[in-house]
């Protein structure tokens, strides 16, 4: 049976949502992020990358790029609602569904041609549907491994259908890019150019081993796909694999305890997060970046899983501690990751006065998450954060 995988990518995601919700921005060119100095912008809409905007790029430039350029504040509460809307209907196609992040999932439609057709009238129909359910449009990628059926969803971006069939694979190879493949970066591309590598099945006038020896396992992976290898399945429930926050500041933060009062309130929110998908978290990691825009990232892992923001806390503080003075700073963030759905299982070594306060945190947190949703986010404060600056 011939496997088909599918990547669909909501269009310009963030700011299609705000021009459906409001019909004043339709047509324009409009960017989520602010216009502060330091603001970098999150998307941009299709009239806004005609003049060069891009996601990622300083709102600055961006507004020289295009001065009647709008810029609209994100909603990630209503980003979020839009996304688990089109999460409902793919899983409406198919039991095998990836989401890989808030816009874009992966769906294994193999064997499914009885029941929807062929894999292009599927993707048809789960366009449509997603059109009429959310009111957005998606491009849609198939192929017969998972990394190409990305690089085919944004083949004819916005609103577009693209197919790689298996015995399309080798010549579509031929005429990739080698930066197109996962895992060549910015950094890695003068090495492979250097090598003269300019499309992805060049790397196969070299054996295998090659490019082992200098690239490690990862060159294994790279040569694998430019031969048109991808083993990497579907993962059912892989709908999370991290959740994060962070700020930039308006100006550098020198103190400590101001870049921990902003971790407080970041934590809060990833808490809030992993909560609402069940989900508990081994690893915190800390980020940081510096007014030349180096950066760093440290990471602890717990010795037990958790969604409870005080604990998530209380790691990426003693991760800013152990870093000493790191002088002026321009932006803090921390995430959670490592997670596994399942109940753990407790040792029987474990004291008992441990798993009481793991029961009382996760009660308590349940209560706080009924009273926020019932509410609204605001109506609950930590004492800490009532002092805290607004989050620009």
């Amino acid at each position: 049976m011939q496997k088909y995988i599918m990547h669909l990518d909501m269009d310009a995601f963030f700011a299609s949502v705000e021009q459906m919700d409001n019909p004043e921005l339709r047509g324009k060119p409009i960017a989520i992020g602010s216009s502060h100095k330091r603001s970098v912008l999150s998307t941009a809409s299709y009239e806004a990358r005609k003049f060069g905007v891009r996601s990622a790029m300083p709102s600055q430039q961006a507004l020289k790029l295009c001065p009647q350029l709008i810029l609209v504040s994100g909603r990630m509460s209503r980003y979020k609602e839009i996304s688990r809307q089109v999460m409902a209907v793919l899983g409406n196609y198919s039991p095998v569904v990836e989401q890989a992040s808030i816009d874009e999932a992966y769906l294994d439609i193999t064997g499914t041609e009885k029941i929807f057709g062929p894999p292009l009238t599927l993707a048809e129909s789960v366009k449509q549907e997603i059109l009429s359910t959310v009111g957005l449009t998606a491009s849609i990628g198939i192929a017969p491994v998972k990394f190409l059926a990305k690089i085919a969803s944004d083949l004819k971006k916005p609103a577009g259908i693209s197919i790689i069939e298996v015995h399309e694979v080798e010549q579509f190879l031929k005429t990739l890019p080698i930066e197109k493949i996962p895992g060549v970066g910015k950094k890695a591309l003068p090495r492979f150019q250097s090598f003269g590598i300019k499309y992805a099945a060049d790397m196969l006038r070299y054996p295998p081993e090659f490019w082992q020896e200098r690239f490690g396992e990862r060159g294994s992976v790279l040569y694998a796909k430019a031969s048109g290898i991808d083993p990497t399945p579907v993962a059912v429930g892989g709908q999370m694999k991290s959740s994060s926050a962070e700020n930039t500041f308006g100006e550098d933060v020198r103190d400590p305890q101001i870049l921990k009062t902003w971790l407080l309130s970041q934590s809060e929110r990833i808490a809030a997060d992993v909560r609402r998908y069940g989900l508990k978290g081994r690893t915190i990691t800390l980020k940081v970046k510096f007014p030349d825009f180096r950066q760093i990232t440290r990471s602890k892992t717990l010795d037990q899983r958790t969604s409870n923001a005080g604990i998530i806390y209380k790691t990426g503080c003693a991760i800013l501690d152990a870093e000493g003075c790191l002088g002026p700073v321009r932006l803090i963030g921390i995430g959670i990751s490592n997670f596994e759905e399942r109940s753990r299982q407790l040792s029987l070594l474990e004291p008992e006065q441990n798993v009481r306060d793991d029961k009382k945190l996760d009660q308590l947190d349940k209560a706080v998450d009924k009273v926020r949703e019932k509410f609204g986010s605001a109506m609950l404060t930590r004492g800490s954060l009532l002092k805290s600056p607004s989050d620009k």
